[in-house]
């Protein structure tokens, strides 16, 4: 999913990827860059998508940073759940390189 989310962006418009293998990996990444948004799948092997919002909306650099969630559940309490957490959007899985852009574009105001 990684390579998908990356080559959409890439291909689809002037985006700079940064990737991170597991939530606790973002965790460590997030101190030394400032990044413009932020996609998380929910379903990660250490801490969920989910927890990793939560960190993200606490912390003072990246609190207001545009931020997806993906998830291959389109549960409604899922969906509130995320959106309450912080997140400015909500993709679910499968979802085409079209969908993913014009979502990206429209949380960064574009």
């Amino acid at each position: 999913m990684r390579g998908f989310v990356t080559a959409a962006l890439e291909s689809g418009g002037d985006f700079h990827v940064t990737q991170a293998k597991s939530g606790f990996e973002a965790l460590k990444l997030l101190p030394r860059g400032q990044y413009n948004l932020i996609i998380s799948d929910i379903n990660m092997p250490d801490i969920n998508g989910l927890e990793l919002v939560r960190f993200i909306r606490e912390s003072e650099k990246h609190a207001t940073t545009p931020l997806i969630l993906i998830s291959t559940d389109n549960r409604p309490a899922d969906v509130d759940r995320g959106m309450k957490l912080g997140a400015n959007a909500y993709l679910t899985k499968p979802f085409q390189p079209g969908d993913l852009l014009e979502t990206v574009r429209k949380v960064m105001g574009r």
